[in-house]
């Protein structure tokens, strides 16, 4: 049985980006390896205990995207989404588990719960502007948060209608939805909230041809983000382990 209060769920097929995830979320919760366990989600299924084992979840991105034709889609991308959608149907009935899923995360979060999903909300890798709503201001992890910041996106797909009976907390006119609560221990971002910009510019090298942003431009492109005052998103992670991940 593990001493772990924290599960990391990796649904990247690049094991060194899928290392580096596991590693910035640590960092930006604060937290050992001791405190958080990894599963690899594309490599082994979701194991039939893993909602009993843990306190709370926390899902990373991946190349996949939900909106891609079912014909098109791998049996590892169909099982990763099934295992993923036990996770944040038990986090949304309040079932014990809390649950944080991030970029790709949110749009299997938003199918599984009946909103849609479409490719018309996407945003090149980089630095951008996120708002929180007005909701956020009473929700116990983005009310300490600035009511603006700056965080870091890439992604090819996003929430176009929220599923019914979701908090919309955060915001920009990109992608409107970049996070979303449901009940009290479902959380949704579009962004990242676990990258430095030091370790968003490895992730771009990963993913340099992949169709994320133009190649030609990663310099001009890594120079922004290095620039960029990110540091709301880690808080709001922090929060997040802080709130859900204690030992009990």
């Amino acid at each position: 049985m593990t001493s772990a209060d924290l599960l990391y769920l990796c649904a990247r097929p690049q094991e060194a980006a899928a290392e580096a995830e596991y590693a910035s979320f640590r960092e930006a919760m604060g937290v050992g390896s001791d405190r958080m366990d990894r599963h690899d989600l594309v490599r082994s299924a979701l194991p039939d205990d893993a909602l009993d084992r843990y306190r709370a979840v926390v899902v990373g991105g991946s190349p996949f995207n939900v909106v891609d034709p079912e014909s098109t889609k791998t049996e590892v991308q169909r099982r990763v989404e099934r295992d993923l959608e036990r996770v944040a149907a038990a986090a949304a009935a309040g079932d014990g588990i809390a649950a944080m899923f991030t970029c790709y995360g949110i749009s299997v979060v938003t199918r599984l719960l009946g909103g849609e999903v479409s490719r018309g909300f996407p945003e090149d890798a980089g630095p951008t502007t996120v708002s929180v709503t007005a909701a956020a201001h009473d929700d116990p992890l983005f009310a300490s948060i600035e009511p603006a910041f700056a965080a870091l996106t890439g992604h090819k797909e996003g929430t176009a209608t929220l599923p019914p009976g979701a908090v919309h907390l955060a915001t920009n006119e990109a992608c409107p939805v970049q996070a979303y609560r449901v009940g009290d221990r479902l959380y949704t971002t579009q962004f990242h909230p676990e990258l430095t910009p030091r370790a968003f510019t490895e992730r771009m090298q990963v993913y340099r041809n992949d169709g994320y942003y133009d190649a030609s431009d990663y310099d001009v492109i890594a120079g922004r983000v290095l620039a960029a005052p990110v540091s709301e998103p880690e808080r709001l992670l922090a929060a997040f382990g802080a709130r859900f991940g204690a030992h009990a």
